[in-house]
């Protein structure tokens, strides 16, 4: 074993192990004596170019994530594995990377122990039905927490004028059992006119416009490259693997006995969505051998219809309207302000032995988990939100619903309509204002910190610390005008 140390370009001391590099696709990666972080080489000489792009990333770039408003946000999620320091050693150039945390690597328990989390075992119906262990295949709850994260990372990103250019589960690794993600491989940033992109991506993430332009020359002006807008379709497809743990594109029709081009015409110019609802000559076909993938392989039991109206809409965005139309597709922010809105329509399933141990509500008079199809037994609260713009005018319909459970919380954007249950939301404006509880067969909302909460159907205030009983019909004022939210009780038998 020989340790090496040296000067990192920022005048730090670094110190790792120079012996077995664990090999990636463009770097040898050596770990800390402590394994805090790793210090990753490049394998061939970097070019003007590759010198420059790797200083704004450990410069410009991070200070422009980590140290301006907000940045306190991106370090606690964990999201980006971001390069902190380059590095010099034997004439090859290095980054200085933290390593992952823990929760990325399975337990030593498992048939899979010290194995990265890497997306693919999640995304795969076929490898999460056969070897993931059931402690780590996660609930929808976790996935969905997994797929807000990504689209807010990838978000920032572009916010700041950024493309990953290779999203994909290679470069995303989650952790389902406990809502985690991290966006890894940071250091292939495009910047449009000042860094391109050195790769087309990863085969399944591709966007289209891009695969069916590989085969011309890469200065060609009808050349498609990796940019936001293929970012955009990336993560689109990777929340619906990550949803539904099949590829959205990958379905039954053959276009071509030649594997290479059947496979530039299915994800390129002959794309064509596995639900596509005027199209079915892409459904998967269901025989004796995708047993192994069942029930992710039933387009028809578990529908991108199902999680709700608002992501229905940006799947079609993402597959129908926009796959051949990179303007028309879902951005980043599309996704997570719908993720962060549809959470609010999670439901538990009664039944514990369900494999997701939660469902999004869909409307039903009789409401049944998709998974197992337990129905949901009982009486079900739901409450949907009304807000006005000015004091005195009327209340108009918010198109935004809240399904209730035993301990769910009520939160602040949910009373203020000018609070959005987004990242910059300080940690004052994340605690919860009130509570539902279910006691002696009946939901009561509990007050604990709203003001001027108040029972419109009787007139009476409802203090801090006080309740009131949810019945059909009943109409709360969650503050004062004009930011309180009126809420509108309904109720559904199971």
């Amino acid at each position: 074993m020989t340790l090496v140390k040296t000067k990192a370009k920022d005048g730090s001391t670094v110190e790792f192990i120079y012996n077995d590099p664990k090999q990636g696709g463009m770097k040898d990666v050596y770990f800390a004596p402590d394994r805090s972080y790793v210090a990753a080489f490049y394998r061939n000489k970097l070019d003007v170019n590759g010198l420059e792009r790797i200083e704004k990333l450990v410069g410009q770039y991070r200070t422009g994530i980590y140290q301006q408003e907000g940045g306190d946000y991106w370090k606690d999620i964990g999201i980006y594995c971001w390069p902190e320091k380059i590095v010099e050693h034997d004439g090859m150039t290095g980054l200085i990377v933290p390593c992952y945390s823990s929760h990325f690597f399975f337990g030593k328990t498992t048939p899979l122990a010290g194995g990265e989390k890497e997306g693919k075992w999640f995304a795969s119906p076929k490898v999460f039905n056969r070897f993931v262990p059931p402690e780590e295949k996660g609930t929808l709850l976790g996935y969905l927490q997994i797929c807000l994260k990504l689209a807010r990372g990838v978000k920032r990103l572009h916010m700041a004028g950024l493309a990953h250019s290779d999203l994909s589960y290679k470069n995303c690794l989650v952790d389902p059992a406990g809502g985690n993600a991290c966006i890894i491989d940071i250091d292939g940033l495009v910047v449009p006119g000042v860094f391109p992109p050195d790769v087309v991506g990863t085969p399944d993430f591709i966007a289209p416009e891009v695969v069916s332009t590989l085969h011309l020359p890469i200065k060609d002006p009808m050349r498609k490259l990796p940019c936001r807008a293929t970012d955009q379709h990336a993560l689109s497809v990777l929340i619906y693997m990550y949803l539904f743990h099949r590829h959205p594109l990958r379905g039954r029709k053959v276009h071509d006995t030649d594997t290479h081009i059947q496979e530039t015409l299915e994800m390129g110019e002959k794309a064509l969505f596995i639900e596509h609802p005027s199209d079915a000559s892409n459904r998967i076909r269901l025989t004796e051998d995708t047993k192994v993938c069942m029930p992710w392989y039933d387009v028809d039991k578990l529908s991108y219809k199902m999680f709700g109206p608002l992501l229905q809409k940006l799947f079609e965005r993402a597959f129908i309207e926009g796959l051949h139309n990179p303007s028309l597709r879902p951005t980043a922010n599309d996704w997570a302000d719908d993720i962060a809105r549809t959470f609010d329509m999670l439901q538990p399933c009664p039944n514990a032995g369900c494999i997701k141990k939660w469902f999004v509500f869909d409307n039903s008079t009789k409401p049944k988990c998709p998974y197992c199809d337990t129905p949901y037994t009982g009486v079900l609260p739901v409450l949907d939100f009304y807000s006005t713009r000015r004091a005195g005018e009327s209340y108009r319909p918010d198109n935004h619903r809240l399904m209730v459970f035993n301990g769910q919380s009520l939160s602040l954007w949910h009373a203020d309509r000018t609070v959005f249950p987004s990242e910059r939301l300080t940690s004052e404006q994340n605690k919860r204002v009130g509570y539902f509880q279910f006691h002696n067969g009946k939901w009561f909302l509990v007050n604990q910190t709203l003001e001027g909460m108040k029972n419109i159907t009787t007139g009476n205030p409802i203090p801090k610390g006080g309740n009131v009983e949810l019945t059909s019909g009943l109409q709360l004022l969650l503050g004062p005008e004009p930011a309180g939210r009126v809420v509108n009780v309904q109720i559904v038998n199971g």
